[in-house]
């Protein structure tokens, strides 16, 4: 079983591409959801969540620096 990462172990610029990836996620899951019914519902909620971890641990970097 691999080891689980977390935010504070990756660098800043794999956190820039991993926040990249989860707003074009949001954006494609929005324009489905907007078609049809979606499979689930609280996937956007968790979504932005994810979105929220990776910018407050890129704001906490801002800080120390």
């Amino acid at each position: 079983m691999a080891k689980k990462t977390t935010l504070q172990e990756k660098d800043t610029l794999e956190l820039t591409k991993l926040l990249k990836e989860k707003r074009e996620s949001l954006r494609t899951l929005r324009f489905s959801a907007a078609g049809s019914r979606p499979k689930d519902s609280n996937e956007p909620k968790k979504m932005r969540r994810e979105i929220a971890r990776v910018l407050t641990e890129m704001g906490n970097r801002a800080k120390k620096t």
